[in-house]
């Protein structure tokens, strides 16, 4: 029998053209997808977004929830929110930032309305796939505009923060943040306070803590192996050095991108990001470094308040942030019980020590 065998020249051509072709095909879908017209506003491309990775647990109240997992299993816990998928779940710790930053996007897209420079909220849970009907739910109950979701089904989320180019990651599971601060990615152990503060819903406010928060816990060390003459001494000797970069020094930098913004359009005196410094440093004897610290990264911040020691508390219960960041859990524990949404940082030598006297007067004086 004859047999006619095809010219391997020609099925490398017609293998080119199939390519080309290809590629055409996907091109001009990519561009259909591109231009889909939708009164929901889109999320942005992870490349241009400033990206906020939240937890379940953060986002939402699901205290009754956790402790029936611990208690009776996986399997109740997921047959109790299929259940109630139709029971919006309550605003947690973090629903009024992300509420928040949702305002600021409106203002942006009034501004900028092709703009792609927008924040965008990730909810990274270890929840099983079948929660996520509940938490969509919730969700559209709450008008959030959540379009991107990580269900990992029991697993560690971490090892997808990257892949989603997280800005910064929001969780109450403290193992995690950890780990996610270790992989370089800002994070922080958000609570639940007893009452909360009104807060501004025109204006986000985020408030930092200094030292191993915006910047390295150098001077922290030079505190616990000296005290404070020499950590005054070495702050005035190195006064025009930079400190290395802290583990959320990334974040106000994205925070300071989006505030650029509304300035172009001569709107600094209605901006709708707001940022503060609460620092235990003294001023006159350590706050010059700090201030040039932030000039030479090139990044502005609102207001810088230097307590010489004095409590955080009262200060930021007039603040009124919708989240403040601190390394020092008996910081968290003063903001939390004015009202004052905080999160944990779990970085530095400050995380090497317990509450003891000794440390307790090393605190009152020095730490932020």
């Amino acid at each position: 029998m004859c047999q006619i065998r095809p010219n391997p020249m020609d099925l490398t051509k017609c293998g080119l053209g199939m390519e080309e072709e290809d590629e055409t095909d996907w091109k001009a879908a990519k561009a259909c997808f591109d231009n889909l017209k939708s009164k929901t506003p889109r999320p942005p491309k992870p490349k241009h977004a400033v990206t906020i990775a939240v937890s379940s647990r953060t986002l939402f109240d699901m205290v009754s929830e956790r402790k029936l997992y611990e208690e009776e299993g996986i399997e109740k816990y997921v047959a109790h929110q299929i259940e109630h998928e139709s029971d919006p779940l309550a605003p947690g710790a973090a629903f009024p930032f992300v509420k928040a930053v949702m305002n600021v996007n409106s203002r942006l897209r009034e501004l900028y309305p092709d703009s792609e420079e927008l924040f965008d909220v990730v909810l990274m849970t270890n929840n099983h796939a079948q929660v996520g009907v509940r938490l969509i739910n919730s969700i559209n109950h709450h008008g959030l505009h959540i379009e991107r979701f990580c269900m990992t089904g029991g697993q560690s989320p971490i090892g997808y923060l990257k892949a989603y180019m997280t800005n910064i990651y929001l969780s109450k599971d403290a193992e995690k943040v950890t780990e996610a601060i270790q992989e370089g990615i800002a994070a922080a152990t958000m609570f639940t306070q007893a009452s909360q503060n009104e807060l501004s819903d025109t204006q986000l406010r985020v408030a930092f803590d200094g030292d191993a928060v915006l910047f390295s816990d150098e001077s922290e060390i030079i505190v616990k192996k000296g005290g404070l003459d020499v950590f005054f001494e070495h702050e005035k000797k190195f006064e025009n050095t930079p400190l290395a970069q802290g583990p959320l020094k990334c974040f106000l930098e994205a925070l300071g991108k989006l505030q650029r913004k509304f300035y172009a359009k001569n709107e600094r005196l209605n901006c709708p990001i707001r940022t503060y410094l609460v620092t235990a440093r003294s001023a006159a004897s350590s706050g010059a470094r700090v201030l040039k610290t932030l000039r030479s990264w090139g990044l502005e911040i609102d207001e810088a308040l230097f307590l010489a020691g004095a409590p955080k508390g009262p200060l930021l219960q007039k603040i009124k942030p919708h989240i403040y960041f601190d390394d020092q859990m008996f910081h968290i524990e003063g903001a939390k019980e004015m009202g004052t949404i905080s999160a944990h940082v779990p970085y530095g030598i400050g995380q090497k020590y317990n509450k003891g006297k000794l440390i307790e007067v090393t605190f009152i004086y020095v730490k932020d």
